[in-house]
């Protein structure tokens, strides 16, 4: 739906909802009972004194109006969408307990900033620039996770790291990512799958436009697997979402969409050959900030082991439930391919620069990191005039040099 067609609706009592930019969703349902869900809260109830299943009727219908469609019995779903809303209505006659309302806000803006997603420990920094450098080195990524997690606007966030000069083509059947809104000086072509022109149909014409990046909103079809796999295997990059319990089964998780009895060992092998990155984030409320926190749990890298030709995955990041975080380097396949598209990635990425390094704040600079092969650290300190102690304290060797 046109935004001009979109002005002429009277939202009314929900107007103050949709002017929020804290709150992402809005669900009516049940004969009046109104949900909200926040980034900073998470999904939680609201009340609107005189907020009826008739005021929702009539919002349904001023949408039918101005769409030119019909809503009633004969005709039960709604469905309508402007550059930063979409809304969808189940009539009573279909939802026996009242007429069902879920409006969805996708602002034309990037929610996440570097610094907000460090301070609110949604990534820590050196995760954080390790998969900024992968963007950067034209991995093909797919962001896994439950609704409502965030997949698109860690989507919109990573997409905001592609060079200037490479051109991006978005391909949604709900329009979400708004790229072109966002960068509109940028070579950026945003395509809409509908009822005429299929995923196949638009990916054709994609690939006509010669981009270098693909973003697909999400991949919840066998028709938008095939465009993700076909996207890949001629040399195109491409971001994507999708829905999965964990970064380690995305590969899994798209052969199951496919409606067809292709080979799964073939299939997941060349998921493993043309992927390079899966991350899963994860949404919830937690205790310990008592807020909604959003965060990554999994980062791995996907491979095809040259020897046993078999599909490997490397769990290059993990958080558990308890927040401890463990970092694994990636392999030689992924730092071989960053180099051959102009990125020289660090065999350990997140050993920390000598600057980052401090001890209590009296060193600031010039300390070398080595493991021996008993699994020792050995931390070469240059202190300078500044006296320091050389000690040994859980398999920590302090030397001063």
């Amino acid at each position: 739906m046109d935004t001009m067609v979109f002005s002429q609706i009277d939202f009314g009592l929900i107007q103050p909802l949709l002017d929020n930019d804290d709150i992402t969703d809005i669900s009516y349902s049940n004969g009046g009972q109104l949900w909200v869900k926040s980034l900073s809260k998470g999904v939680y109830p609201e009340h609107i004194d005189g907020l009826t299943n008739e005021v929702m009727e009539k919002l349904a219908f001023q949408c039918s109006n101005v769409m030119g469609k019909t809503f009633n019995m004969a005709h039960p779903l709604l469905d309508a969408e402007s550059a930063e809303l979409r809304l969808n209505f189940v009539h009573d006659s279909i939802a026996t307990n009242g007429i069902a309302v879920l409006i969805r806000k996708t602002p034309a803006k990037i929610r996440l900033k570097k610094e907000k997603l460090i301070e609110e420990d949604y990534v820590s920094l050196k995760l954080h620039d390790f998969l900024i450098e992968c963007v950067q080195g034209h991995c093909n990524i797919l962001v896994s996770g439950e609704t409502g997690s965030g997949k698109t606007e860690l989507i919109k966030y990573l997409a905001s790291h592609i060079k200037e000069d490479e051109k991006i083509i978005t391909i949604e059947d709900t329009l979400e990512l708004h790229l072109d809104k966002i960068y509109p000086t940028r070579d950026i072509v945003a395509m809409k799958t509908n009822n005429i022109a299929s995923y196949s149909d638009v990916l054709v014409a994609c690939m006509r436009q010669n981009p270098r990046w693909i973003l697909l909103s999400e991949v919840r079809s066998a028709e938008a697997v095939m465009a993700v796999r076909n996207s890949i295997s001629s040399g195109h990059n491409i971001l994507s979402t999708i829905h999965s319990d964990k970064a380690s089964s995305i590969p899994m998780r798209l052969y199951s969409l496919l409606e067809s009895s292709q080979d799964i060992d073939q299939f997941v092998k060349g998921m493993h050959r043309y992927i390079q990155l899966g991350i899963h984030v994860k949404g919830f409320f937690s205790k310990q900030y008592n807020r909604f926190q959003r965060e990554i749990t999994q980062v791995v890298e996907f491979y095809v082991d040259d020897e046993a030709n078999e599909a490997k995955v490397n769990i290059i990041y993990s958080r558990d439930l308890a927040g401890n975080e463990s970092y694994n380097n990636p392999t030689s396949h992924l730092i071989d391919y960053l180099a051959s598209q102009g990125v020289v990635m660090k065999e350990d990425p997140f050993i920390p620069k000598d600057s980052e390094v401090k001890e209590s704040g009296k060193v600031e600079e010039n300390v070398e990191v080595s493991l021996n092969s008993n699994s020792e650290a050995t931390i070469k300190v240059d202190a300078g005039n500044s006296p320091v102690k050389e000690e040994v304290k859980d398999n920590i060797e302090i030397v001063e040099i």
